[in-house]
């Protein structure tokens, strides 16, 4: 058997990134690990529901930003509040793309990644 464990996203600022993940999506941190020498920290964030996380990786001496090509990868999350969750992340102004005709839309974090909310359907 092979089962889903962890997705990772590399940040520049780990402070500004936790705080947008508990806001935007009320993920806390479940795990982390710090490298002896200093030169990285890993925290690794749920949702208190599955046991799939994301790892955000922090690089202590990267200095500039991340090239994430296109944006044609993503994470997504499934919610059964859906016009709850468009309405806070639309109040704070991450939404970055939106699709009408599918039902769902996109936020944008810290870093430029894009996370897709989905209505449970």
């Amino acid at each position: 058997m092979i089962t889903f464990n962890h997705f990772n996203f590399n940040v520049l600022d780990l402070e500004k990134s936790l705080k947008f993940y508990k806001d935007a999506l009320g993920l806390t941190p479940v795990r982390e690990k710090t490298a002896g020498d200093g030169s990285f920290q890993l925290v690794y964030l749920g949702d208190g529901k599955s046991d799939f996380t994301l790892e955000l990786t922090y690089l202590t001496e990267r200095k500039e930003p991340y090239n994430l090509g296109e944006c044609e990868f993503h994470l997504a999350f499934q919610t059964d509040e859906y016009e709850s969750w468009y309405k806070k992340h639309k109040d704070m102004g991450v939404i970055c793309f939106e699709n009408p005709a599918m039902g769902i839309y996109f936020i944008s974090d810290p870093d430029g990644y894009w996370i897709e909310i989905v209505p449970q359907r």
